[in-house]
């Protein structure tokens, strides 16, 4: 009887972190095409500062006793979560994919852990194994073809928006050691509270000063790119984030890491089902592109 019910513990655990494996890719993976759906009737500073108060005020309940755990001398580097790894990359993914296709912005993203590994080795002594620094060769060698890729004449004005979405996964590599190296004795949910509350009021200045509340946000295509933008935000960065944080937990960091390779395939999917244009090249860039992923996720 005891190993019929450890057997069905088993099942229920294996079953719930491949559920929560597969919501994550898809939620993250969808941002991109949410952005691009937002910024149809809206400015890419309106879609980022509706994203990150949504996210806020989805929070918000859990914020007060949020606030009475981060101590005191934490709450700075806590503001500095916020604004490396939600705040600042909200803004600067919306502005790229003002030129850019949402699908080359998710292949672009899946750089994020090679950024990680380059930061930490740079700023945060990370130890150096030889297939890590494979992995970052093997990835930045995918990011330099990947211009090459589309068949296309190089743009550079398009290229300069492409930095965009870099410097986006530089402000989320060094987040990930800011976090672990300063804040790792706070709970994920209060950082997480704290760090995307905070920003609230900031945001509905943004929206203010750019004159979204002077639109006409009854008309179906305002309310089709505000619903794009809420759920960007509710979803795909405030219970998201949560739900990523209870994988890591119950499955371990090494399997919820491979949300990563999950993440730039559903993105380029929808890419396709809304006429975006994806090359076989662009495809073989992921690969390579994931492939050096893979090696700095390598254990030793």
């Amino acid at each position: 009887m005891y190993d019929i019910c450890a057997n069905i513990l088993k099942l229920k655990l294996q079953t719930s972190k491949w559920l929560l494996f597969s919501l994550l890719c898809l939620i993250w993976g969808s941002s991109f095409i949410l952005m691009k759906i937002g910024l149809q009737h809206l400015t890419a500073y309106q879609v980022a500062a509706i994203r990150i108060s949504s996210a806020g005020l989805v929070l918000l309940p859990f914020s007060v006793k949020a606030f009475k755990r981060v101590p005191r001398h934490k709450l700075l580097t806590v503001v500095a979560a916020g604004l490396l790894g939600n705040f600042l990359p909200a803004f600067l993914y919306c502005l790229a994919e003002t030129k850019i296709d949402s699908s080359l912005t998710s292949i672009l993203n899946a750089l994020t852990p090679l950024c990680a590994i380059v930061i930490g080795i740079s700023f945060f002594q990370l130890k150096i194994t030889w297939h890590k620094i494979l992995g970052v060769i093997i990835g930045l060698t995918g990011l330099i073809l990947l211009p090459f890729a589309s068949g296309n004449e190089i743009n550079f004005s398009n290229l300069s928006y492409a930095s965009l979405v870099l410097i986006a996964t530089v402000c989320y590599g060094t987040n990930v050691h800011v976090v672990g190296r300063y804040l790792k004795e706070l709970s994920s949910t209060d950082i997480a509270t704290v760090a995307l509350s905070i920003f609230i009021v900031p945001c509905i200045l943004v929206l203010a000063f750019t004159g979204f509340f002077d639109l006409p946000l009854t008309q179906n295509g305002y309310l089709f790119s505000i619903a794009a933008a809420f759920v960007l935000g509710a979803l795909g960065t405030a219970l998201a984030t949560i739900w990523f944080y209870v994988l890591v937990k119950t499955a371990g960091s090494i399997f919820a890491s491979l949300v990563t390779y999950g993440i730039p395939f559903i993105a380029v999917l929808w890419g396709l089902i809304f006429g975006e244009v994806v090359t076989v090249l662009e495809i073989g860039c992921l690969f390579i592109i994931l492939a050096g992923v893979y090696l700095v996720n390598k254990k030793d």
